[in-house]
């Protein structure tokens, strides 16, 4: 796996008057990204959809402004105090092409520093956020998919792979429980990665201190910024499992197990409380 520079010592816990500030600089990013979706999706989106080009080419366009959107809103994040990322590993997420990106799941925002540092990727998304008028234009422009079924979600993931486009899919499937190192892997990545002949490349998302979680609203801003580097591991290569004389469910849960034992190996410790 690819070094990292050290995570840097847990940030000092603000409280009182001293949270105020924080506590109103998380809130307001949060209303500044929602309405920036809404507009985006009124006037920007509308015109890089329609501008000439093939399908391909204007998702493709739509996905580089998502992730320079997203930079702004991680950038404004760390303006306010709530989150500072570790970037060290941008090249390696920029040159890969149709490959599944595997990550942990600890905070609220994993999607958004992800897309952020990857300008041609897409993910899936809950069926439930296409209703959400802030975002629903950017999702359906940038060629997002909707978990809406087993057999339709993978004809949606081949053809997003079959383009080049890499795929974010978040194995626990809902961010970390606090306490836990992660939660139970699911094994819709490596079926899909199995049945596209896709590669996975696993990123480890470290965080030092619990913020964001799910057991926490949105609006429950950290007061401790959370320190988070991005990790990138070697390699699941399809190959190596499909090779082995064994019927696509067992080896679905192979590549399942080992992913899991990965990321318990890599992280080691549980978020803490």
């Amino acid at each position: 796996m690819s070094s990292a520079k050290p995570t840097p010592p847990p940030a000092p816990k603000l409280s009182g008057v001293a949270y105020i500030p924080r506590w109103f600089g998380g809130v307001c990013c949060y209303l500044i990204f929602g309405l920036g979706g809404l507009i985006s999706s009124l006037t920007i989106m509308p015109v890089l959809r329609f501008w000439p080009g093939s399908y391909a080419v204007k998702v493709s366009r739509v996905q580089r402004f998502v992730s320079w959107m997203f930079r702004g809103f991680v950038a404004m994040l760390t303006f306010a105090g709530v989150i500072k990322v570790n970037q060290t590993q941008i090249k390696q997420l920029n040159n890969i092409t149709g490959t599944i990106v595997v990550a942990n799941h600890p905070t609220l925002v994993d999607v958004v520093v992800l897309i952020s540092l990857m300008p041609n990727v897409g993910c899936v998304v809950k069926q439930t956020l296409w209703r959400n008028p802030f975002i629903r234009g950017v999702l359906s422009s940038a060629g997002y998919i909707p978990n809406r079924g087993a057999a339709l979600l993978l004809e949606d993931c081949a053809q997003v792979l079959s383009r080049g486009t890499n795929l974010i899919i978040f194995p626990e499937g809902t961010r970390t429980v606090t306490g836990s190192i992660i939660n139970p892997f699911a094994r819709g990545a490596a079926n899909i990665a199995l049945r596209t002949r896709s590669n996975i490349l696993p990123v480890i998302l470290r965080t030092d201190v619990a913020g964001l979680t799910k057991q926490q609203p949105w609006y429950e801003i950290p007061q401790q910024t959370i320190n988070m580097s991005v990790e990138v591991g070697d390699i699941f290569a399809y190959q190596t499992y499909r090779q082995l004389d064994s019927g696509e469910a067992k080896l679905a849960r192979q590549m399942t197990r080992e992913l899991e034992q990965f990321y318990k190996t890599q992280l080691v410790h549980p978020i803490p409380f």
